[in-house]
């Protein structure tokens, strides 16, 4: 499923214009982006959890030369699946 197909299925899920659901799924998108930056957690009771979590650095290999590159340090998006949406798919 993409965005659009998402946005379609919102809209009749909620009986709302397309046009509506779309700055809805923009707006939760965006804050859930404003609370990661921050480095706050979004809980969604039954849904799941976002989170930032710290990579550390580490040595890699370039694939062409074989010589070790260093890969710096970096905070990445996460998710974890709550346990309503876990007993949903299974």
């Amino acid at each position: 499923m993409n965005k659009s197909e998402l946005v379609e299925a919102i809209a009749a899920s909620a009986d709302i214009p397309k046009a509506a659901a779309s700055r809805a799924l923009d707006a939760m998108i965006e804050g859930v982006t404003e609370s990661l930056k921050k480095g706050d957690s979004v809980s969604l009771v039954g849904f799941g959890t976002f989170t930032v979590k710290e990579r550390a650095a580490r040595t890699g290999r370039n694939p062409q030369t074989g010589k070790p590159i260093e890969i710096s340090a970096a905070k990445v998006p996460s998710f974890k699946a709550g346990k309503a949406l876990k007993d949903s798919v299974n």
